[in-house]
């Protein structure tokens, strides 16, 4: 059985947060959120319910898996401004969206490296496009395991809502070595959820797709392909973010 080392956490926040400053990227980044999991936590097994039962429990991606690690890398507020300014996607945002995922990459890359230096088995999920197109299912939740690891609450834009607000992207992995679980937030983020104040997320939704019954996902999807198509000189930025730059994108 692998022995955790009693640092492990800050050795893992540590690496994080050195990855994001070094980071080479026209995007800019507040401080990231870290949150830890226990791989036993019962909500792992709610997912096969509450998603399908093809998304996966952490030991069924490690067999001996003790902690689920999450992450969030917080954009600036500078960025949610320039999207709210423009009528469609700028190509900041489309940027961010590429340059972010790599650096999620990045971030697993050196963290297997260096918990495998430990012992510790690590298996990482990517930020994006590990889903079924025809059916638009994933075996994985970033936002949903990031739930469990206390990094947030979801809003009524079905997206998570951190302490730092909902703009920024979500990374995870799983891994074999224990460390205590963050605890999960008690109030809701999600002004909606709150006192029913807000539905900026429903107003703003270029296609109406997201109403307050949920998303229709397919015409969501095919959304996200057209600004693809839009940005023939950049890597795929199958991204809008209209629904993320309300009142919960950027928290204090």
């Amino acid at each position: 059985m692998t022995v955790a080392n009693p640092n492990l956490a800050d050795k893992i926040k540590a690496i994080i947060l050195n990855e994001v400053e070094k980071a080479q990227t026209q995007t800019a980044y507040r401080k990231p959120l870290i949150g830890f999991a226990s791989a036993q936590d019962p909500l792992f097994m709610e997912l096969k319910k509450i998603i399908g039962p093809y998304h996966l429990h952490p030991r069924e991606l490690i067999p001996e898996a003790k902690t689920v690690v999450a992450f969030f890398l917080p954009f600036t507020e500078e960025l949610v401004k320039k999207h709210r300014q423009s009528s469609g996607v700028p190509e900041e945002w489309a940027i961010a969206y590429i340059e972010t995922n790599r650096l999620i990459a990045s971030i697993n890359q050196k963290l297997t490296e260096a918990l495998a230096e430990e012992g510790i088995s690590v298996v990482v999920q990517k930020a994006t496009h590990n889903f079924n197109e025809e059916d638009l299912t994933a075996p994985w939740s970033h936002k949903s395991v990031a739930y469990i690891a206390g990094l947030g609450t979801f809003g009524l834009h079905q997206m998570l809502i951190t302490p730092l607000g909902v703009a920024g992207r979500l990374g995870s992995l799983v891994i074999s070595a224990e460390i205590p679980p963050t605890p999960r937030p008690q109030t809701e983020f999600c002004l909606y959820r709150q006192k029913g104040s807000c539905q900026f997320c429903v107003r703003n939704c270029p296609t109406k797709s997201l109403t307050l019954q949920g998303l229709a996902k397919k015409n969501c999807y095919e959304h996200l392909l057209a600004v693809d198509k839009s940005f023939p000189h950049l890597d795929i930025c199958d991204v809008c973010g209209k629904c993320a730059i309300g009142p919960c994108a950027i928290l204090p």
